[in-house]
């Protein structure tokens, strides 16, 4: 969900530094910060969260040289520091809280927002932009424009903080009636959180779902009161009652080999022809059924162990109501495609257009709703007047015939015509990092090693 830099196009990285992704997260989360505290009654040493992700340094801790920890999951209410106490105390190995408790030597990290997705609230003319990097959303009028002489654009309002429960939030929904905001955990803390829309501050969501661990994308079937979530390590779409909270089961789930979801990310529900359409990335997790990634009470669908392989990105297309094991009634895929890391997806229904946010090819891309097969797109906005740079995020914004797009490379988000086509400058750009300014790699390490030749620190993302 971040830049496509080399560190995300070698994924056998992962592999190879799995024997120091413990150890890693040790170090990323057990370093003192500046910001506001904890303040949990559990607690009996005061922590201070970073509001970021981030690379910290630090020396070893006496006895921990060589160690290896057993990673427990982490529920929707835990924390990352709890469930390294709760390892720690299983092994017998907790360190002194004086010692945990150590600033880093050094500190690598984006203090700027990197926007995941984007969503309009046609009611209130506002932008909502979905901040992976600091934690949180922030909220604009739709007609801001940062001039390029200023560093950024001030929002109206922010939601972040600890009680938020926002971590490493890529999916955003915007209720088009009551102006609630639908905000998907994609990591650490496996919930769907929904806040009023005049949320502000460090608050507690109005409600929370406890999701599945790599939920992505969200789209929502008002007529049904059906809300859709793509899940990436488990290569499966579930749906939920729209008002579900808690441990409440889905209602349905859609997942196995016929299915052909591989790392789906984006989703989109047409309700004037009952499809649904996925974006997947590409790579089928070799343990699809489980893992610990779900909740126990729900059907997992078929085992599919020892399926572990790279399919092309792709776009699926399936029966809005499909479940099980059910096959696509077409995909769009190959290389006329211009697929790169497809994210998230966005309907003009009356128009019969597909929007697609392009990651890795720093592009949106405009298929027809019944495309099929290896066709090229009837448009392309790529280019540098675009302002895009790794798009995770496309919103269709029918009633202004614009379309936004979040970019994560560059901690803007732009908008265009829907018409627009080929290397167009946006109409608008809300900007808030200075001009020309480039977002870290950074945004959600897994485990981190060292290349002493070439004296490079090499992390995946």
């Amino acid at each position: 969900m971040t830049q496509s830099y080399i560190l995300r196009q070698n994924r056998g990285i992962v592999a190879i530094l799995a024997v120091v992704t413990a150890v890693a997260a040790w170090v990323l989360f057990a370093g003192k910060a500046k910001p506001q505290e904890w303040n949990r009654a559990s607690e009996t040493t005061v922590r201070r969260p970073t509001g970021f992700p981030q690379l910290v340094s630090q020396e070893p801790l006496p006895g921990m040289d060589g160690m290896m920890c057993q990673w427990e999951p982490v529920s929707a209410s835990a924390t990352l520091l709890a469930a390294l106490r709760q390892e720690q105390t299983a092994a017998g190995t907790a360190a002194p809280a004086g010692d945990a408790d150590r600033a880093p030597l050094r500190v690598i990290r984006d203090s700027y927002p990197t926007y995941s997705a984007v969503a309009v609230d046609t009611n209130s003319n506002e932008v909502y932009l979905q901040d992976e990097n600091l934690f949180g959303y922030k909220v604009f009028n739709r007609l801001d424009n940062t001039p390029p002489s200023a560093s950024f654009t001030e929002p109206k309002r922010m939601v972040g903080g600890f009680n938020t429960k926002l971590e490493f939030n890529c999916g955003l929904y915007v209720d088009p009636e009551t102006g609630d905001v639908y905000s998907v955990a994609n990591d650490t803390v496996d919930t769907l959180v929904i806040f009023p829309r005049d949320a502000r501050g460090n608050v507690a969501p109005k409600r929370a779902l406890r999701t599945p661990h790599g939920t992505f994308g969200i789209a929502v079937d008002e007529g049904n009161q059906e809300l859709f979530l793509t899940i990436e390590h488990d290569n499966a779409v579930v749906v939920y009652r729209k008002m579900a909270e808690g441990d409440e089961a889905p209602l349905r789930l859609l997942q196995g080999d016929r299915t052909r979801l591989a790392d789906p990310h984006g989703i989109a529900v047409d309700t004037k022809n009952n499809w649904m359409f996925v974006s997947n990335h590409g790579s089928v997790h070799q343990d699809r059924a489980g893992g610990g990634s779900v909740p126990p009470n729900w059907p997992l669908g078929t085992d599919v162990r020892g399926s572990g392989k790279f399919l092309p990105p792709s776009i699926s297309v399936y029966p809005l109501k499909a479940s099980g094991d059910t096959p696509p009634l077409r995909v769009i895929e190959g290389p006329n495609t211009r697929l790169n890391w497809p994210a998230t997806v966005s309907l003009d229904q009356e128009r019969g257009d597909l929007y697609v946010a392009n990651d890795a090819d720093d592009s949106v891309l405009v298929f027809r709703t019944t495309d099929h097969g290896d066709v090229a797109p009837r448009r392309v906005i790529k280019g540098p007047q675009t302002g895009i740079k790794n798009p995770t995020g496309v919103f269709v914004d029918l009633k202004n015939e614009e379309l936004w797009v979040s970019n994560m490379g560059n901690h803007s988000a732009t908008v265009y015509p829907l018409s627009a086509n080929g290397d167009v400058a946006p109409l608008r750009t809300i900007r808030s990092a200075p001009l020309g300014k480039l977002a870290l790699a950074i945004g959600n390490p897994g485990a981190v090693g060292y290349d002493s030749k070439r004296e490079e620190i090499l992390v995946p993302n």
